[in-house]
C-alpha cells in the first residue's frame, strides 16, 4: 500500500502551485487537491465507511467508501482507483461528478483545505477493507443517511456532510432514473 507523503497543493481553480508534506499542508491549511468516491448498488444504496480509529483525525466517524489525496503526477481519477483498491479491497469504474472546496478544522491543530473531486462508481461484489483505513462498512439508503445526517450530523466526517447533499441529487437523477 501506498501512503501519501506529499500532496498537491492547487488554487480555487485547481491548477497546481506547489508540493507539500502532507500533515504540514494539514497544519498550515492550505489548499490542496483531494478526493472523495462514493459507491452504490443496483438497489441505490450508498456504501459508507467508518474510518479506523487510528486515523490521525476523524477517527471513528462514518463517511463516503473512501477518501484520500493524489501523489504528485498522479492522475486523480488514477489515485482515487487505486485508493479504492487499497481501502476497500476492490475496484470498479469511476466516473467524476463534481468537485468543491471546504476548509474544516479538526482535532490536534489540523485543518483540510481541500479542492475536493468527487467520483461515483457501481459495485456489490466481495470487499477486503485494510483495517488500518476503515472500522466497519455497509450500504445504507440515501434516506436513512439523510436522515441521520440530520438527527446526529457529528456522526460523519465534515466533507461528507458537505458532499451528501450533491451527491444524492446526482443518484436521484441518476440512478433512480435507471431502476425505474
Amino acid at each position: 500500500m501506498s501512503k501519501v507523503t506529499d500532496v498537491i497543493l492547487v488554487n480555487e481553480k485547481d491548477e497546481p502551485v506547489g508540493v507539500m508534506e502532507k500533515m504540514e499542508a494539514h497544519r498550515k491549511a492550505v489548499l490542496h487537491r483531494a478526493f472523495s468516491v462514493f459507491i452504490f448498488n443496483s438497489k441505490g444504496e450508498m456504501l459508507l465507511q467508518q474510518r479506523a480509529m487510528g486515523k490521525y483525525h476523524s477517527a471513528g466517524l462514518w463517511t463516503n467508501t473512501c477518501c484520500s489525496h493524489p501523489t504528485p503526477g498522479e492522475d486523480t481519477l488514477e489515485a482515487a482507483t487505486r485508493r479504492l483498491y487499497e481501502e476497500m479491497g476492490f475496484s470498479t469504474i469511476l466516473e467524476k461528478i463534481f468537485d468543491f472546496v471546504y476548509l474544516a478544522e479538526f482535532e490536534h491543530g489540523l485543518t483540510e483545505h481541500e479542492f475536493d473531486h468527487v467520483f461515483v462508481g457501481m459495485y456489490e461484489g466481495r470487499m477486503s477493507p485494510d483495517p488500518m483505513e476503515v472500522k466497519d462498512y455497509c450500504y445504507k439508503s440515501l434516506d436513512e443517511i439523510q436522515a441521520t445526517l440530520l438527527s446526529h450530523p457529528q456522526k460523519y466526517t465534515a466533507w461528507f456532510n458537505i458532499a451528501f447533499p450533491k451527491v444524492q441529487q446526482w443518484a436521484v437523477e441518476n440512478l433512480m432514473k435507471k431502476a425505474v
